[in-house]
């Protein structure tokens, strides 16, 4: 199978990552941080390097100020729901995934806030002139895609951490496609959602949410944390305010290797990999009739690329892709309404490729010439 639908899961991981995860299962069992017996300790030990290398990862001042979760969903869920009160207003990028759109919504419908969206210009970046445009006096909180999963454009999240810093309000960036593959440090008053299983190739049920100094959330979950049991009230601490229940240790010692490899690649020998695959497809889909491309412009992309297959439903298309020639696609919305809208996709949706580190050009060269034979 040619896998192209990195954008979901990276399906190709390092194998240090399958096999942290066997031996953290068969050797290192014990629950982290729920006893004072050699298995558990060992644990609690794996969960901590994780820590101490996502923060490293994305400048977090202290390990204790990364808290795992089990995706990025429950990251943004724990961000947006923990940060904002009844009156408070936020501005979202119109490039949004459901888990940003959906949380938000709810929350107006509620009555508890108000949101605005920030538009994106025609290569779907959402610019810190137009975050700009759409806050207001009563503006708490931004959340900006990095890096859209619709279509790869990359929007200029230091410019948006900058503003929002200069105007007292916190940043939230949703770093699912990024982490891994761009540059992305956090800053006082921002706060990063990122995804384990994707571009930092970690099993899939790791996520996470680094947050800023000055950043006080309300827990999404109380419960067991290990720490001050004897205490009614969940603890002050992090990261055992925001973490109750068991956590996905296993995982999340695969996490650690698979950011391990990240950091031994080198990001910006990773981001060059794929964007060369991006190009190189992007150049060849233009040479072909009955295709378009989304966005039209050019401008940098990162490791995705978008087109429509005229008379082809999208999602038709990628089933034909899979059973004719192996090729592993996705078509439809891609849980992000926002962003078709602000293509003007939303009618039919988009046909998806997404690339990741393992993926080779002679993969790219078959995915096209499959494509060329259903158009």
């Amino acid at each position: 199978m040619i896998y192209l639908d990195n954008s979901a899961t990276t399906l190709k991981k390092p194998e240090s990552v399958y096999n942290a995860v066997t031996e953290s299962m068969k050797l290192y069992g014990g629950n982290p941080g729920r006893g004072g017996y050699r298995l558990a300790s060992e644990a609690a030990e794996r969960v901590f390097l994780c820590r101490e290398l996502v923060a490293k990862l994305f400048s977090v001042p202290t390990p204790e100020q990364v808290i795992f979760t089990k995706n990025t969903t429950e990251a943004l869920n724990l961000a947006i729901k923990g940060c904002l009160s009844s009156g408070d207003h936020v501005v979202i990028g119109s490039m949004e995934h459901n888990s940003v759109l959906r949380p938000v919504h709810r929350l107006t419908k509620q009555g508890l806030i108000t949101y605005s969206v920030a538009g994106a210009d025609a290569t779907g970046v959402v610019t810190a002139q137009a975050v700009k445009r759409a806050m207001t006096p009563k503006t708490k909180l931004i959340v900006i895609n990095h890096m859209s999963n619709v279509c790869g454009s990359i929007s200029p999240i230091e410019e948006i951490q900058e503003l929002a810093k200069a105007s007292g309000i916190f940043c939230l960036i949703d770093g699912a496609q990024s982490g891994g593959v761009l540059p992305l440090s956090l800053t006082p008053c921002s706060m990063i959602a990122f995804a384990g299983h994707k571009g930092l190739y970690g099993p899939q049920g790791t996520g996470g949410l680094c947050i800023g100094e000055e950043i006080c959330l309300q827990p999404l979950t109380e419960g067991g944390t290990g720490s001050l049991s004897a205490e009614f009230d969940q603890p002050e601490i992090l990261p055992d305010r925001l973490e109750s229940g068991t956590l996905a240790a296993p995982q999340i010692w695969g996490l650690y290797h698979g950011i391990s490899y990240v950091l031994s690649r080198g990001i910006s020998a990773i981001l060059k990999h794929e964007q060369e695959l991006i190009l190189m497809f992007r150049k060849e889909v233009r040479k072909c009739n009955g295709v378009r491309l989304y966005p039209q412009v050019e401008a940098e992309y990162g490791g995705v690329a978008a087109f429509r297959a005229e008379n082809y439903d999208s999602a038709s298309f990628c089933t034909l892709l899979d059973e004719k020639f192996g090729i592993a696609a996705r078509g439809g919305l891609h849980c992000a309404p926002l962003a078709h809208k602000t293509l003007g996709t939303l009618r039919g949706g988009l046909v998806r490729i997404s690339v990741s580190d393992f993926t080779s050009e002679q993969e790219m060269e078959q995915a096209m010439k499959g494509i060329k034979a259903l158009l």
